[in-house]
């Protein structure tokens, strides 16, 4: 992975979180039972929160690798997004229960970025 695909690719999760974030705090906040609302914010900021590290490490690219960028990536994508799933069709009615086991699995993945981080700088 390049420096400037990791960059992007964190800039990218960044504007969405904000984008969700903003939607989910206005465009959601009546439509939303308070725990949703809680869920809701929950996948936006882990998304933020990897966003952020992809930056750092597209930054300090010496300590990245093709491992740790798919396993932050897949990580959002199965954690936050997951959850976006879960409390969107949870609040239509029809929740979609597959994502139920979709979600540990992402944060699985974000351990073991992290994880990676730790063996690739030692």
């Amino acid at each position: 992975m390049t420096q400037q695909v990791i960059i992007i690719t964190g800039a990218l999760f960044g504007m969405l979180s904000v984008i969700f974030g903003a939607f989910g705090a206005h465009a959601l906040k009546k439509t939303l039972s308070k725990e949703q609302l809680k869920s809701f914010e929950t996948g936006v900021k882990y998304q933020m929160y990897h966003a952020i590290v992809l930056l750092v490490l597209g930054f300090n690219f010496e300590y990245s690798t093709n491992a740790i960028y798919w396993c932050f990536i897949l990580g959002i994508v199965l954690f936050s997004f997951s959850i976006y799933g879960l409390v969107l069709s949870d609040s239509k009615g029809k929740k979609l229960k597959f994502l139920g086991p979709i979600t540990p699995l992402g944060g699985l993945l974000f351990v073991v970025g992290w994880l990676l981080i730790i063996i690739n700088v030692i």
